[in-house]
């Protein structure tokens, strides 16, 4: 989450929280790990915001559920035209001698419902050229950087990284004869040839898919394909992607479940409201 993200999910917390008894408040914080003081001299919310403030995004986010409180990040008033709409936001950051590389891997993503920028295709001409990447960056849900020979040279690439870096976001490195150096050397690359290929995409979806600071919103990314497809043979490759899935909760599921209901393509689509109907048993028993 970003800082206004947490601060209305600790706002939701506080104002459902701080209305219990005082045992109530404690025996909730203390199941969920959190901080509890037995003397306190302000009032029930300036006690359960200063419990909760340096919880982790999870525990929020649980905590919050477990409340009763929506969490879900609602679109910011800023809606920057280079995402699309119900994809995961993965910026990729690259130096200029390799956007044809860049350019492929972004084509390749689509398939997976990953929104893919990069800055010398996707900002319009019109556009002041730091401003847009700036704003890329920080509506961006993940980065993966292409390290090639020439990478730490870039004027903007180690900026990126840093900027990725200093939000908190997963930064993914695809090795193409460059190590990750500095911080991303904490992170174990994916290793590549000296092109980028389609199974490349697939292993950055598939770390997108598992990798707790994205899955959540990788699965939403997924929900939103399936509710969205357009055929037969997409319902059924949409079901096949939402198989994989390793975050669920409620609201996801009820969605695919309304999904059959609403949608032709996905109803009439032989098999797949049966591998709905088992796939939401399933995640609701292992909830």
């Amino acid at each position: 989450m970003n800082a206004s993200e947490r601060i209305k999910v600790i706002k939701g917390i506080t104002s459902v929280l701080s209305a219990e008894e005082w045992p109530l408040v404690d025996l909730t914080l203390r199941q969920f790990k959190l901080p509890t003081a037995e003397m306190w001299e302000g009032n029930a919310q300036s006690y359960v915001i200063h419990m909760v403030q340096e919880a982790s995004d999870d525990v929020l986010l649980e905590l919050a559920a477990h409340l009763g409180i929506d969490s879900t990040p609602r679109p910011s008033a800023l809606t920057p035209s280079f995402w699309k709409t119900g994809y995961l936001r993965l910026f990729i950051s690259h130096i200029s001698e390799r956007k044809v590389d860049a350019a492929n891997l972004k084509a390749w993503l689509h398939s997976y419902n990953i929104s893919g920028f990069i800055a010398h295709v996707d900002i319009e001409p019109t556009k002041k050229w730091q401003g847009e990447i700036e704003l890329a960056l920080s509506t961006a849900d993940a980065l993966v950087a292409v390290l090639t020979p020439g990478f730490p040279q870039s004027p903007w690439t180690d900026q990126e990284i840093g900027f990725a870096l200093g939000r908190g976001l997963l930064v993914i490195s695809v090795k193409m004869g460059l190590d990750p150096y500095g911080f991303m050397g904490h992170e174990q690359a994916l290793p590549c040839g000296s092109e980028l290929s389609l199974p490349i995409a697939r292993q950055i979806f598939e770390i997108l898919l598992k990798h707790k600071q994205t899955q959540k919103r990788m699965s939403e990314s997924l929900v939103s394909r399936f509710q969205n497809s357009e055929s037969f043979a997409e319902a059924k490759s949409n079901i096949g992607l939402l198989e994989q899935a390793v975050y669920w909760d409620e609201r996801l599921l009820d969605a695919i479940g309304t999904a059959v209901e609403e949608n032709g393509q996905i109803d009439g689509s032989f098999g797949v409201a049966k591998r709905v109907a088992a796939l939401i048993k399933l995640r609701k028993i292992g909830a």
